[in-house]
């Protein structure tokens, strides 16, 4: 019940009644409990036998005449303009020129004191390791102590954490004097400018994707499943009408299946695995380029109607010959560095194809597009042809690069972006052929299919969007999706895992 008067000086005890009147104050009541709000009206003045109101007086005569005290005034007020007492700001006219560099015109405007004072930079406050009695944590051990004079002497700690039992037996800080010279020298000699700081909205500097749903169609679910191979599945080829494609797997099977019904058309097993496949881009010659090994192997697949089998007979029906150095041959390209023949030209016992022999294992093969020339790559040998592991984007001047690691690469002439989308290492990379899709499998069995736009205006960047990863293989031995290709018409992507 007690409060303190600031103005008096005193404390000063409260009575009941007091109490209560701040208590009806705080609850917004009447402070007098005794008062009613609502007692009833007492009507002071007797209407009865009344027929006219208590003040009937007519209006007066000054409310329907001008006043004469304000003409008076305006009079005077008109005779000051006249005369020159009261004069008015004239409005400012805006230049019709302005100087383009209007930062320059104001440099002689500024004061001859030279620029605004700048307050020094406050030095940084001591943190836990400047402490008398520091964390154990802050405080190194010998071997840091030893390690800090292999550093340059710029990038040594100024201060080594000690322990005292008591403040009194802190001893004076050797470089004081040397520390604060250094401030001074800092604050003389380096000037001090103020930066004006922009404010820029985060989200302006992120660029506006589109929406993938209106980018569709893109792959997005799992469709359909080949299964019928017993290890995995190292290599698959689309046909070039999208009704067939081939997969190689690694026990040795070459198989031909039926896009839409999943239907196994054709075995070949070659017993030895398969390390790459090609479709001849031709709908009209419906052959194969098989790399086992050492051998390339041009399958005849059976499919097409009897005209087409005429011309895939013709094609495959050559004589043995061996390919050398000797230009009286064809026309090559290699040079070797002795007479030995680098290829051997035979006809399989088995199956009815072409076997070419190299000297050593062929990794890689690639179709002209008009199916008459094809090219293999052999690592640690003489490259037939030099293929970079790169593939063209047909809408524009620009290179999707894939390498043996976590990162794809899609780069103009004049610049390059890297964009690291998977765990681990990227396999292949595939482009459809008419939609602007691009897809990359990943050992982490995922396979990412983007969006990628190229426009004409040269200074506008690629557009890549990331639409969907795609989940379904299983990781065997560490190895997940090992291939991917796209449909040549429809937006479908086939993948190779080794879960086969």
């Amino acid at each position: 019940r007690k409060i303190y008067d600031e103005y008096n000086d005193e404390e000063i005890e409260l009575s009941k009644e007091e109490i209560k009147f701040l208590n009806r104050l705080r609850k917004g009541k009447i402070p007098h409990a005794k008062v009613d709000p609502y007692e009833p009206y007492v009507d002071w003045f007797d209407w009865e036998d009344k027929g006219h109101p208590l003040s009937n007086a007519p209006e007066p005569k000054r409310r329907f005449i001008p006043s004469k005290w304000e003409a008076k005034k305006v009079v005077k007020l008109v005779r000051a303009i006249r005369k020159g007492w009261i004069t008015f700001e004239k409005p400012k006219e805006k230049p019709r020129f302005y100087m383009m560099w209007g930062d320059d015109l104001k440099t002689s405007e500024k004061a001859t004191n030279g620029l605004t004072y700048i307050p020094a930079p406050k030095p940084t406050l001591p943190g836990h390791e400047e402490s008398y009695n520091p964390p154990p944590e802050y405080i190194p051990t010998q071997e840091e102590i030893n390690s800090y004079q292999l550093m340059y002497e710029e990038d040594r700690p100024k201060f080594i954490p000690k322990r005292y039992e008591s403040l009194r037996n802190v001893p004076a800080y050797e470089k004081f004097i040397s520390d604060i010279f250094e401030r001074c020298l800092d604050l003389y000699m380096c000037p001090r400018t103020r930066k004006k700081r922009i404010n820029i909205d985060p989200e302006s500097l992120i660029p506006k994707l589109p929406k993938p749903k209106d980018l569709q169609p893109f792959p997005s679910i799992c469709f359909l499943e080949y299964k019928g191979h017993t290890g995995a599945v190292l290599c698959i080829s689309v046909e070039s009408s999208g009704q067939w494609f081939a997969s190689g797997s690694k026990d040795g099977t070459v198989r031909v299946w039926e896009v839409e019904t999943e239907r196994c058309i054709k075995i070949w097993d070659i017993g030895r695995p398969i390390h790459h496949i090609a479709w001849n881009p031709v709908s009209e010659l419906s052959v194969l380029a098989i790399a086992v090994d050492e051998e390339v192997l041009i399958l005849n697949t059976g499919l097409g109607t009897e005209e087409d089998q005429e011309k895939v007979a013709e094609l495959l029906h050559v004589k043995t010959q061996t390919i050398s150095t000797d230009t009286s041959v064809s026309n090559l390209f290699v040079i070797s560095a002795d007479n030995t023949p680098l290829i051997k030209w035979t006809r399989h016992e088995k199956f009815d194809a072409l076997k070419l022999t190299h000297q050593k294992p062929v990794n890689s093969i690639s179709w002209h597009h008009k199916g008459d020339y094809f090219a293999t790559v052999a690592p640690d040998d003489i490259l037939l042809v030099a293929f970079f592991c790169c593939h063209f984007c047909s809408m524009g001047q620009q290179v999707h690069d894939e390498e043996y690691d976590k990162f794809g690469a899609y780069m103009e002439e004049d610049c390059g972006t890297f964009d690291k989308n998977h765990s681990k290492d990227i396999l292949a990379v595939a482009f459809h052929c008419s939609y602007p899709l691009f897809a990359s499998c990943s050992d982490d069995c995922t396979a990412h299919v983007f969006h990628g736009m190229v426009y004409s205006d040269l200074l506008q960047n690629p557009l890549i969007v990331p639409l969907k990863v795609l989940r379904g293989h299983k990781s065997v031995n560490g190895r997940g999706i090992l291939d991917c290709q796209f449909h040549p018409k429809q937006p479908w992507l086939f993948t190779a895992g080794a879960d086969s």
